[in-house]
Order: structure tokens, then C-alpha cells, then sequence
């Protein structure tokens, strides 16, 4: 009984982890491109149209103009990093009981824990303007982490 409990438990956790790795997977397939500034530098150049420039870096969050009629796009992209680790040292047997009884029966042995998580973020501002033809005439970018 025991046994098929711990062999349900295992199977259980290896079908969660397949499951995330299977969804990173289907991103890819699906061409989901992160914004990045490599990916600014390759894909922008001056002269392309504003259908290029959506092409390569998809739809902007702000579009403004000024008084002369030439548009401005501005791409502001926030991404948050996390690490987070935790480990576990135990000795312990078969029925030995050492840390908690259910994990006594399975013959694991807790005896310390430790949990780190360290978060940052980073943002990328790229600013792109058109001339009133609707080429690229320009374009800025400013990268921080924090």
C-alpha cells in the first residue's frame, strides 16, 4: 500500500514537470520571440517601412506625432527574473521516523531546509521615428536592470 502511494506520488511529479517543459516547447513552435535589444539591433534599420518594423517587433504600446506630421513608436517592455532555490539535507531508512511520519514511511529524513529567492527586473524603451513618408528616419533605445 505504502509502495503504490510513493509510485503514484512520483508519477505524479514527473508528469507536472513534463507538462511545463512541454509548454516552453510549444512557445517555441509557435515562433514566440522575446523582445530584446539583439533582436532591435538585427531587425531595425533606417529606410525600412512602418509594415517592416511591425514585422520585426510587433505592435508598438505608445504611437504619437508631432507638429510636423512624423510618427513616433515607442516599444517599453518589463520583465521580471526570478531565482528561487531551496535544498534539503536528511539521513534517515526505511520506517526510521526521523522529521515527519509520512516521510518516515517512504524513508526520508529531513533534517534542514534552506530557501532563497532573488527577483530583478528589466526594461527596454526603444523609441523609432518615422519620417512623414513613413520610413524609419531614427531610433533610440534605453536598457536598465534593477
Amino acid at each position: 500500500m505504502i509502495q503504490r502511494v510513493g509510485v503514484t506520488l512520483l508519477a505524479v511529479a514527473v508528469g507536472v514537470v513534463a507538462a511545463g517543459a512541454g509548454e516552453r516547447e510549444k512557445a517555441r513552435a509557435e515562433g514566440v520571440r522575446a523582445f530584446t535589444l539583439g533582436l532591435v539591433q538585427m531587425g531595425l534599420r533606417v529606410g525600412q517601412s512602418q509594415a517592416d518594423v511591425a514585422e520585426q517587433l510587433g505592435s508598438p504600446n505608445i504611437v504619437t506625432r508631432d507638429a510636423g506630421g512624423r510618427e513616433a513608436w515607442v516599444y517599453d517592455k518589463v520583465s521580471t527574473e526570478v531565482d528561487a532555490s531551496s535544498g534539503s539535507v536528511g539521513l534517515g531508512g526505511l520506517g526510521s521516523g526521523a522529521g515527519s511520519t509520512f516521510g518516515g514511511f517512504f524513508g526520508i529524513a529531513v533534517g534542514k531546509r534552506s530557501e532563497k529567492a532573488r527577483s530583478s527586473q528589466r526594461t527596454l524603451t526603444v523609441v523609432v521615428r518615422f519620417s512623414t513618408s513613413g520610413a524609419v528616419e531614427s531610433y533610440t533605445w534605453h536598457e536598465s536592470r534593477f
